[in-house]
């Protein structure tokens, strides 16, 4: 697989590379180790280095540090890695609720591949003011996701924007869950002060 260039289709010409990718018929541990891992990397890396090495500050209260620097790049490449597992397994979940083939391969693939916008641009966290152009870069990412449920999960062409807004909400939802569990377990003295 060529990353470079995957990156670029899906980025530039998404919806003529939706075929390309289901044509492929990778298994998702593939896609997972060849791609989206190197693509997690990104974002994690970014928060090493805004929260760890650079970090901010809010009215004199300094948060940064090493060891929060650690932690926000874990729960960043736990939060990519998992939150495209359980993304996909909501997808195949719903598939044949809205006339669509049930396929896990396929739905961690039309994923992990609409995840990559906002991958790519975790390099802004490492300016944490600049961290809202991964939001944004997020918002194009769902673009990329409705435009793979036909091509993906064989999607009736009148059921693609319902199935897309139910499980858009489903994600939501699982991932708020996953975030407030990460939160949870990574709280530990996170806050170093200072003028």
């Amino acid at each position: 697989m060529d990353v470079v260039n995957r990156v670029k289709n899906i980025l530039l010409a998404p919806k003529e590379e939706w075929p390309a990718i289901e044509a492929e018929r990778y298994p998702h541990a593939r896609i997972f180790t060849s791609y989206l891992l190197l693509l997690a990397l990104i974002p994690a890396a970014g928060n090493f280095i805004g929260q760890g090495l650079i970090g901010y500050s809010v009215l004199g209260v300094h948060f940064g540090g090493i060891s929060w620097g650690i932690k926000q790049a874990a729960v960043s490449f736990v939060s990519v890695a998992g939150g495209a597992y359980l993304t996909a397994f909501v997808i195949d979940l719903l598939a044949e609720t809205f006339g669509s083939t049930k396929n896990f391969d396929n739905a961690f693939a039309l994923t992990a591949y609409s995840y990559t916008p906002m991958c790519l641009a975790g390099i802004f966290y490492i300016l944490p003011s600049l961290s809202i152009i991964a939001l944004v870069a997020g918002l194009y990412g769902l673009y990329i996701l409705y435009t793979g449920l036909q091509p993906m999960m064989k999607t009736p062409e009148d059921k693609v924007t319902v199935y897309f807004l139910v499980a858009l909400v489903c994600v939501i939802a699982v991932t708020a869950i996953l975030m407030t569990v990460l939160g949870a377990v990574m709280r530990t003295g996170n806050v170093a002060v200072g003028l």
